[in-house]
């Protein structure tokens, strides 16, 4: 009586990962490997797989559409706010365990380039922005099986992303002049 009935997640850390001190492969972002313990456990990111489509093909396709996803909410959640630093992050020992790569954490995470064409092209498709309204659900829905709440306070907020020129998809802000409006939701 009083026992919980969800299921509790379970976070299995990487035993290869080890805290060393090695002047080369310094990460300020190791914080993240939490996340991804937790994004693993609830098998978060993995839903990519179901709800967005893979549009692109070829021999040349590099980086599985989970992995560009995971840099992309990841670097995000580090406090990167565009692409611009994806060049760097490819190098980062955190971003390439986050990323999965095959291979193994010696092949590096996407580009900057790479990334740009992910956001811009892949998943502003009409059947992926469909699809990540899916996947937004699907998080919740696996978040919620571990809590005994039944109720999420959703703090909503806004950035913007200034824009240069007349990209589509920007819009007018009195104070940013040219933007891209971005809402988050926490």
């Amino acid at each position: 009586m009083g026992e919980s009935t969800n299921p509790r997640a379970t976070l299995r850390f990487d035993r290869r990962i080890r805290l060393e001190f090695h002047g080369a492969t310094i990460t300020s972002d190791a914080g993240l490997l939490a996340c991804r313990e937790l994004d693993d456990a609830l098998g978060l990111t993995e839903t990519a797989n179901e709800c967005l489509q893979e549009s692109r093909g070829g021999r040349n396709v590099q980086h599985r559409l989970v992995g560009l996803l995971r840099q992309s909410v990841y670097s995000r959640l580090a406090g990167y706010e565009d692409t611009n630093d994806a060049e760097r992050l490819s190098d980062d020992p955190t971003m390439r365990v986050i990323v999965g790569r095959r291979g193994g954490p010696e092949r590096p995470a996407a580009s900057t380039n790479t990334m740009s064409r992910f956001e811009t092209e892949v998943l502003t498709q009409d059947g992926n922005v469909e699809g990540l309204g899916r996947v937004n659900a699907e998080w919740v829905d696996r978040a919620m099986t571990h809590t005994a709440h039944r109720r999420v306070v959703l703090d909503m907020d806004s950035s913007e992303s200034p824009v240069h020129g007349e990209q589509e998809g920007a819009s007018y802000n009195g104070h940013w002049e040219h933007v891209y409006t971005l809402c988050f939701v926490f």
